[in-house]
């Protein structure tokens, strides 16, 4: 066991170790009543072995007008896409076999040819291991949706995520890549020099790296880098760009518990005041056997108040949580979230595994649950797929440890509101 893992346990033991601001009352109304408002339905490839689905994108891949999914399964070792036709049948089609645990895709034009391409973040391995083994892979998209696998950097410490956007003004898409590892990870910039030849940049070596973002934070017009560092930092890093491939470092969050469990991050401009802000989510277990929820899980939102500074919010506890995305569930003109856990009681009934804060329009959420089934929800992603005006949601399930009585591969979550007999 690393030194890493000895502090973390030991600080569990202790009684978590909370920094004040993450021990803060939750900024959530009470409890809501639940409303049935999605409608589920498993679509994709049947399954036989318990499903390791880690990430799940919402994207019309072929560009046919309709809402696909595309998806990095780990039992498999494949990415694929679930394709829909009209009248909402789905049929899914591999795109790329042999990639270690794919633990994350982005679908973006790439190669600047009018489709869009798939740039794939492998692990090498699901669960941590500190060898050589990460790789990142973009699938090149031919014009007739299939693939051609092209390695931008491989035995490297696993990768966790990876993101498009032009870092250095160039006019060509380069790459934001976040490196988990286990005690030794990295966080890196690829810069294209064209004609599929790159060169590295490293940002930052500290493990633990999950998501990288992309995207315009302080306002100044170029791109900068987001990047959530779990492992025993829990830390939040916006890398300021300059147009010029140049990035300066700031800290802009940190919790003192080294296993607060920091597991995913997004960008939305949730309170809908021009910026973006960031959602945030702590509810990693896996360090623990069996996994469990903690009593410090639970949905975070960092209010950008411009010039990087940003205010924390505690938004709800929830174990276990893995997933948030946001979206006007209700269609009442603010911004609701929808969260997912991929360890919280099973053994509990009222312990959810999908969940929903509804915004009252002032920035107070209030928590209704939606199901406890399936269990083991790790992957969430948002979109109109039946093009009724209305978010529906699809989840995917990571099935590594016991119960195995609710299991799903993939779920699409039609909304119902209006027949749910709520009010618009």
């Amino acid at each position: 066991m690393s030194w890493r893992e000895i502090l973390r346990r030991g600080f569990a033991r202790a009684g978590g170790g909370q920094a004040d601001r993450d021990a803060l009352p939750a900024e959530a109304l009470p409890r809501g009543e639940k409303i049935d408002f999605l409608e589920p339905r498993p679509i994709g490839l049947p399954f036989r072995e318990p499903p390791k689905i880690s990430n799940l994108q919402a994207v019309d891949l072929d560009q046919d007008g309709l809402l696909d999914v595309v998806v990095c399964d780990c039992e498999t070792n494949r990415v694929s896409w679930i394709r829909q036709y009209p009248q909402g049948r789905f049929t899914e089609k591999v795109c790329a076999e042999g990639l270690i645990a794919p633990a994350h895709v982005q679908a973006v034009d790439f190669d600047d040819d009018g489709d869009l391409d798939l740039l794939v973040a492998v692990l090498g391995m699901l669960f941590p291991n500190n060898d050589k083994i990460g790789s990142v892979v973009i699938l090149e998209n031919d014009g007739r949706m299939r693939f051609v696998p092209h390695v931008v950097v491989e035995r490297v410490a696993r990768v966790s995520d990876v993101r498009g956007g032009d870092l250095d003004g160039d006019g060509d898409m380069d790459l934001a890549v976040a490196q988990f590892g286990y005690d030794d990870g990295q966080t890196r910039w690829i810069e294209n020099l064209g004609g599929w030849k790159f060169r590295s940049h490293i940002l930052q070596n500290l493990s633990g790296p999950i998501h990288s973002p992309v995207a315009d934070m302080d306002g100044d017009g170029d791109l900068d880098i987001v990047v959530l560092v779990s492992q025993e930092w829990e830390e939040i890093y916006v890398f300021a760009g300059d147009r010029r491939g140049r990035f300066l470092s700031h800290r802009i969050y940190g919790s003192d518990n080294p296993d607060f469990g920091s597991s995913g991050m997004w960008l939305s401009d949730l309170d809908q005041d021009g910026d973006l802000d960031i959602l945030y989510t702590n509810g990693d277990a896996f360090d623990y056997l069996p996994p469990h929820p903690w009593p410090w899980h639970g949905l975070q939102w960092l209010e950008n108040q411009g010039g990087l500074r940003f205010r924390y919010h505690r938004l709800a506890s929830f174990g276990g949580a893995v997933g948030l995305q946001p979206g006007d569930v209700d269609r009442d003109g603010d911004l609701d979230l929808v969260a997912v856990a991929a360890f919280n009681k099973w053994e509990t009934p009222e312990a959810q595994s999908m969940i929903w804060l509804e915004n009252d329009g002032h920035m107070k959420f209030r928590p209704r649950d939606i199901t406890n089934t399936p269990s083991h929800i790790q992957a969430l992603a948002a979109g109109d797929f039946n093009k009724d005006g209305w978010i529906d949601f699809v989840t995917g399930g990571m099935h590594v440890y016991p119960p195995y009585d609710r299991v799903e591969r993939i779920v699409l979550w039609t909304n119902v509101w209006p027949q749910a007999g709520a009010s618009e």
